[in-house]
């Protein structure tokens, strides 16, 4: 684990909000998550709520069939798969049963107030400012809020992510937490850390 990493479980342990920002592959989805696990199996929150926003990556999908659910799938895909990775398919399917995690569209997020939670917005870089600010002030009693993302790889057109301005601004605060990590702190196959480097 990197120094930057340690510092990023650290907020997590000790902050109600914390930003973490950096490139693909640095373990920002992940540690939240695992941090988000373990506060819902010592007993520090009841729940889990998961949520990003429902954005394409540059291309267009068109129509998806099925219902809601099916249709908003694909974009929560990655959740699934870290909290599948941390708890196990059997044991992650009970709990998204049971209504113990939740993963919602930030879409969904709006009129809520998140108490006795650990919260994870993932993928805020596709998130306005306006989004993120709606997000924040979910934040409930007994809460803990994780952002992460990469303002550099936003699929929002020019001008519209909020994640850099917000962070920004939130680093002013000192009860907030805001982790920034680099290419050095990729623990993806070497090859992504060297093409983050020139792409």
């Amino acid at each position: 684990m990197s120094p930057a990493q340690q510092l990023l479980l650290n907020a997590l342990e000790e902050r109600s909000v914390t930003l973490a920002l950096g490139p693909a592959g640095t373990g920002k989805t992940y540690l939240a998550i695992a941090k988000g696990v373990e506060a819902l199996e010592q007993g520090r929150v009841s729940r889990m709520v998961l949520s990003r926003p429902a954005v394409e990556a540059g291309e267009s999908l068109g129509f998806l069939p099925g219902d809601l659910e099916q249709k908003l799938a694909p974009y929560l895909r990655p959740l699934y798969d870290a909290l599948t990775e941390r708890l196990g398919t059997k044991r992650m399917k009970a709990l998204l049963a049971e209504g113990v995690i939740e993963i919602a569209p930030v879409a969904y997020m709006r009129g809520r107030t998140l108490n006795d939670c650990f919260v994870v917005i993932d993928e805020a870089q596709n998130c306005t400012y306006t989004q993120i600010k709606m997000l924040l002030t979910r934040l409930g009693w007994r809460s803990t809020m994780v952002l992460t993302g990469d303002p550099d790889q936003t699929d929002l057109l020019p001008g519209l992510s909020g994640l850099a301005d917000v962070a920004e601004r939130l680093e002013k605060v000192p009860e907030i937490a805001v982790v920034r990590l680099a290419d050095a702190d990729i623990v993806r196959h070497p090859l992504v850390a060297g093409m983050l480097t020139v792409l």
